[in-house]
């Protein structure tokens, strides 16, 4: 039997994480810190739990594994893996410079596929911003001088950020999210990081942490981002929903949806849905089944679902392929 997942994410103490995921978005832990709550995930470095149903107990994986690819949908038979992971990132430090490989990199070198992504600002400090990408094109040789005199971010792309901005992060695209950041990153399920710079930081054991130079000059694109930071889209033709198209390239399609009383929706046989509740609370039916959904939580919808409605009054992100 198919019906909504609603899923319990495993969480993440980086070292730049704060408390808003527990504080605010009902997370429960006894981590001092929640950096990243991976709200949407079959990767073997953390993998959603079921809650509800018949299914509870078991990982999500395990349970498509059970029923079999129709319930991925008809898209996903381009993926040789589950092809998504979402993220809630709690930014109270600053991230480190960054950057991820393209599928054919990664999986010479990693083994796993590569990373694009893309980020949601969902809530954000005053006056805070990040880095994507570089304010000019770079040599290679002007990139590795940089990182060695520690003037990489002389040259970085600083970003100021608002509530409701889009970033798009191709494979390739140097990055890192700044202090005060709230986001929900949509990305392919890959855990392939190359840190570039990191403000001198230690990790838990005293340590510098591990800097991936030779990595990121091998797969960084040495120019401006191309990309603005305004949704796609704004879709209103769904009666009760105001959706906006944030995203929508080979690897994934995203929403950001905001419901006053209700509306109806629909799980098809294209793809399976994701949906994150990022404020206000829910309750979903389809079929005989309802569900409650309060900020902060998730819910897997099998492909071939069909019709569901959702009533309250929310903001979320809905994902597919």
């Amino acid at each position: 039997m198919i019906y909504p997942l609603k899923l319990e994410a495993p969480l993440k103490d980086y070292l730049w994480g704060g408390t808003r995921l527990k504080d605010e978005y009902g997370k429960k832990t006894s981590l001092d810190k929640v950096a990243e709550s991976w709200e949407l995930s079959c990767h073997k470095d953390g993998q959603s739990l079921i809650v509800n149903g018949e299914a509870a107990g078991k990982t999500l994986a395990a349970w498509l594994a059970e029923q079999g690819e129709d319930v991925l949908g008809t898209k996903a038979a381009a993926f040789p893996y589950f092809p998504l992971l979402i993220k809630l990132i709690d930014a109270k430090g600053n991230l480190s410079v960054q950057v991820h490989p393209d599928n054919e990199y990664a999986l010479r070198v990693e083994g796993e596929y590569g990373k694009t992504e893309m980020w949601y600002i969902v809530d954000c400090e005053p006056g805070a911003s990040l880095l994507y990408g570089f304010k000019h094109e770079i040599t290679q040789e002007e990139f590795r001088r940089r990182i060695a005199d520690n003037t990489l971010l002389e040259v970085c792309n600083r970003v100021p950020v608002h509530k409701g901005d889009v970033f798009f992060i191709d494979a390739g695209t140097l990055h890192a999210i700044g202090e005060g950041i709230l986001i929900c990153e949509i990305q392919q399920s890959s855990n392939t990081t190359y840190r570039i710079y990191d403000y001198g930081r230690v990790g838990k054991d005293g340590k510098p942490r591990e800097l991936h130079v030779n990595k990121a000059l091998a797969v960084t694109k040495l120019a401006p981002p191309v990309r603005g930071t305004e949704p796609l889209a704004c879709l209103d033709v769904i009666p009760g929903v105001s959706l906006k198209l944030l995203a929508q390239c080979e690897y994934f399609t995203a929403y950001h949806g905001t419901v006053a009383t209700s509306c109806k929706l629909t799980a098809g046989e294209e793809s399976f849905q994701s949906l994150t509740v990022l404020t206000g609370s829910l309750k979903l039916s389809a079929g005989a089944h309802e569900l409650a959904l309060a900020k902060g939580e998730t819910v897997f919808l099998p492909a071939g679902l069909g019709d569901y409605t959702l009533t309250g009054q929310a903001e979320f992100i809905l994902s597919k392929l």
